[in-house]
């Protein structure tokens, strides 16, 4: 399995990172939105790298122009409900993909919110028969919820090659990634590493709980 940790290389996303980090920008949602889509938008352009391409002509006003577009069927899949910014940055590069989406949420199975199990209840996706999968949510912290959702498109068809995209990643989480889904055509991106889970299984430093942050809190 391929990692790409995007804070390895200098670049803008650092910047978006520190501010989605930052408890001083994260009272404005809009912001804190627009940042999730922007991160996607920067790992949807590196995955756009990877893909198979074609030659295709194309007419212009003045005559013709060969061109070498993506070849790939895509599928743009997310988790509801933090996912959907950083799916909508994803979509803004490959805006002609299909999408797919899942609910896959945790729920706390002991009082002291220790321990966690995924509950997963809708799903809405085209076949992803052949097709290159990019599952986008912002958090892989267990990966629980990234193993449940691929399980349930899995439903749907056999993908030829699957892209796991988020923000922040720990190693717990690409671990788990690396056990449940196929290491030899599975892609791990993300925009940092950071080192643990605590006791409740959120991310640390992390940034807090993005669902949250990007839509206010759940009761």
């Amino acid at each position: 399995m391929k990692i790409i940790n995007l804070s390895e290389t200098d670049s803008i996303v650092n910047q978006y990172v520190a501010e989605l980090r930052d408890v001083g920008y994260q009272g404005n949602r809009l912001l804190f939105r627009n940042n999730i889509s922007r991160v996607g938008e920067m790992e949807a352009y590196e995955i756009s790298k990877t893909l198979c391409y074609e030659e295709r002509e194309v007419t212009t006003p003045l005559g013709t122009s060969r061109v070498r577009v993506p070849a790939d069927g895509i599928v743009l899949a997310t988790i509801f409900r933090a996912g959907l910014p950083f799916h909508n940055g994803f979509l803004n590069v490959f805006d002609h993909a299909a999408c797919a989406f899942v609910s896959a949420y945790r729920e706390y199975t002991n009082k002291e919110h220790t321990e966690v199990g995924i509950h997963v209840e809708y799903l809405a996706t085209p076949s992803i028969e052949g097709k290159t999968l990019v599952i986008a949510d912002p958090m892989l912290a267990t990966g629980c919820s990234m193993e449940m959702a691929y399980k349930a498109f899995l439903t749907r068809g056999e993908p030829r090659h699957i892209h796991v995209a988020c923000v922040l990643a720990t190693p717990d989480g690409i671990e788990h990634v690396r056990r449940t889904l196929p290491a030899e055509k599975t892609t791990v991106w993300c925009a940092a590493i950071d080192p643990v889970l605590n006791e409740h299984k959120y991310i640390v430093p992390g940034l807090g709980d993005a669902g949250d942050l990007c839509y206010g809190d759940k009761v």
